[in-house]
């Protein structure tokens, strides 16, 4: 990978599990929130300690060399040097998109091997020191305990060793947040074989420990068993991998006995989505959706509800800590469209039981059901008493962000499916959401949206679009229900509000104004995209040519602004906007600088989807899941 990013994936899981550290791998190991995570990897080499990721309590300890760094889409593989060997170390999430037992493992994997470059013998010993940070939301709120931890083989053989840790106070789902990191739960740190086990100090904190001699090579897990992990409408839900009783002890073996055939299963879809990515877009687009995995599938947490559905909740990481957010879904949808739709149901799902709720009352789509990881009904504006009174403040409400977001999603997912199934509970739902569209889509009123970034904004081309968009998408799904006539009636309407905004909303250059009372503005038509999915012709070719060329003409060094009032832009709209685009060419011309954005980003976080086009400075959001948006031109069948 030619991409130096931003912050680089260690240990990536789900919101609570989570260790990132910056590109050059010898700085602390941080959660994805940026508050200390700290762990060590030290090499023992003929008994002197060489540093090869995190930070050091001693000033004495040298630091190995990085010699190469490869991130692909589930692992990321490090050489280290000094004067004696070159030590391999491949960490890897396997966070299988197209497997629902992988998108929930709790388990990743460190795999450590040595050569020697001196031609000499050598003693090689890894140690990993973690403290209790990873246990902890910060250092020193609570006490963290070890213990030492022995998973005997199926013939009764001890074929795992570790350790241990968690909280001594145990409270399962006690608070939500988003600055917040778990402090329930125990973490795992084994070595397959023999291993010595530990607790020390290290750095000033409470630290497990585990190290094993290097015989060729060493596998080491590291897993997370957070004992319940979702409340849904006052159910305490568990992780989806324990749907069947697995414990956690079960989890390892299991994953220790499978490292090499999952392994193959990783590389494989990894190779499948860079080469898809370099036929459609480009080497740098390839290395931009692959380093957006792991970020994406770990800020959701997979479960299943009472009744046996599963839910995949979300967490809005670094704007509100929301759960199941519907216009995070939404741009998020494109990597699960592409690789698995259940995942993407499960997202929709919470939003659907609350829309159908006492609670909510209104006609148009929730904005989201929770704050991560207690899902139990909205809190964006929305005040909940200690009594159990709400108050949902209705002009904090996104209704046509919304209820565009919710139909087009289902349409979608009707398409990539081809089957209604999903679907038809949700009818009157979908009818009465798709009305509200009709009413108030045409030329929206001031109201919230999801690029309210630069103040609210009446009469919004964009969300003109949306609301377009979901009246046609709404048409599709009854097309494929056979309702024609009704099917039909709805197109006619999205295309009379297609040709009308048309003519409302043009700009003498041949673009298309941010509101239609804002003559010579510009936005990204990112909603637009679904016209040319799903080839329905609202708008005519001329609208995508004199908006590509007005992205062109607005481009600085990385990348084109959101609209004409700031500089700064999204990255999941800014390829869905380029993807827009007729030729390969400009859809790279329009792309590249997002690659060389994230290439010179010193904001050591993992991916932002919130930048400045001419500094490439960090605005704000890291680690969301819209990143799944990235995958967008992989939608298009050429």
């Amino acid at each position: 990978m030619k991409l130096r990013p931003p912050a680089t994936p260690i240990i990536n899981i789900d919101p609570y599990f989570s260790i990132w550290t910056e590109a050059s791998l010898l700085k602390n190991t941080v959660h994805w929130t940026g508050k200390p995570n700290t762990m060590a990897g030290i090499a023992i080499i003929d008994g002197e300690q060489y540093l090869f990721l995190g930070q050091s309590n001693s000033r004495t300890m040298k630091s190995m060399t990085v010699e190469s760094t490869e991130i692909d889409a589930f692992s990321t593989f490090i050489t280290y040097t000094n004067d004696a060997v070159r030590l391999t170390v491949r960490f890897t999430s396997p966070l299988l998109i197209d497997d629902l037992y992988y998108a929930s493992s709790p388990v990743a994997y460190c795999k450590v091997s040595c050569e020697s470059l001196d031609g000499k013998a050598h003693n090689v010993k890894i140690r990993f020191n973690a403290t209790e940070e990873l246990v902890l939301n910060l250092k020193g709120e609570g006490r963290a305990l070890a213990h030492p931890v022995s998973i005997p083989g199926i013939a009764g053989d001890t074929v795992i060793t570790g350790i241990r840790m968690g909280n001594g106070n145990q409270r399962p789902l006690w608070r939500d947040g988003d600055d917040i990191r778990i402090d329930w739960g125990y973490f795992y740190m084994c070595a397959v074989g023999d291993a010595r086990i530990d607790h020390t100090l290290y750095c000033g904190m409470y630290t497990s420990v585990i190290e094993k001699e290097l015989d060729g090579d060493a596998l080491f897990l590291f897993a997370y068993d957070d004992i319940e992990s979702i409340q849904y409408f006052g159910d305490n839900l568990k992780a989806y991998w324990k749907k069947d009783g697995k414990t956690i002890e079960e989890a390892i073996l299991e994953a220790a006995s499978e490292y090499d055939a999952l392994m193959e299963r990783c590389n494989k879809l990894s190779d499948r989505i860079k080469n898809d990515a370099i036929a459609k877009g480009s080497e740098k687009y390839a290395e931009m959706l692959l380093l957006a995995v792991r970020q994406v599938m770990a800020a959701h947490k997979l479960v299943v509800d009472k009744e046996g559905n599963n839910l995949y909740i979300s967490k809005e990481c670094f704007s509100n800590g929301c759960a199941a957010t519907v216009d995070v879904t939404y741009p998020s949808a494109p990597m699960y469209l592409l690789y698995n739709t259940e995942l993407l149901k499960g997202m929709l799902r919470p939003i659907m039981r609350y829309a159908a709720s006492d609670e909510w009352t209104f006609d148009f789509a929730p904005h989201d059901v929770g704050r991560y990881p207690l899902v139990n009904g909205q809190r964006y504006y929305v005040t909940r008493e200690a009594n159990g009174s709400v108050f949902i403040d209705p002009n904090g409400q996104m209704p046509v962000e919304e209820c565009g977001n919710m139909i087009i999603l289902f349409a979608a997912i009707c398409d990539a499916d081809n089957d209604t199934s999903f679907v038809l509970p949700y009818m009157d739902t979908i009818k009465k959401w798709s009305k509200y569209l009709i009413d108030y889509g045409f030329d929206p009123e001031t109201q919230l949206c999801t690029d309210d970034f630069a103040g609210h904004l009446a009469h919004n081309v964009n969300l003109s679009i949306k609301a377009i968009m979901g009246i046609a998408g709404y048409s599709r799904i009854l097309s494929r229900l056979g309702e024609n006539e009704e099917a039909e009636k709805m197109m006619n309407i999205a295309r009379e509000y297609g040709a009308s905004l048309i003519e409302r909303a043009k700009n003498s250059d041949g673009s298309f104004r941010l509101a239609y009372d804002k003559p010579e503005t510009y936005s990204l038509k990112y909603n637009s995209v679904w016209d040319k999915l799903w080839n329905t012709g609202i708008f005519p070719e001329s609208f995508y040519e004199g908006e590509i060329a007005r992205y062109k003409k607005e481009l600085l060094p990385y990348g084109v602004p959101l609209d004409s009032r700031e500089k700064y832009t999204k990255s999941d709209w800014l390829v869905w906007a380029a993807s827009l685009a007729s030729s390969k060419e400009d859809f790279e011309a329009l792309t590249d600088p997002l690659w060389a954005a994230y290439n010179v980003m010193r904001s050591y976080a993992p991916m932002t989807d919130w930048y400045f086009c001419d500094t490439s400075h960090m605005r704000g959001f890291r680690h969301r899941t819209v990143q799944g948006g990235l995958f967008m031109k992989l939608m298009f069948n050429k």
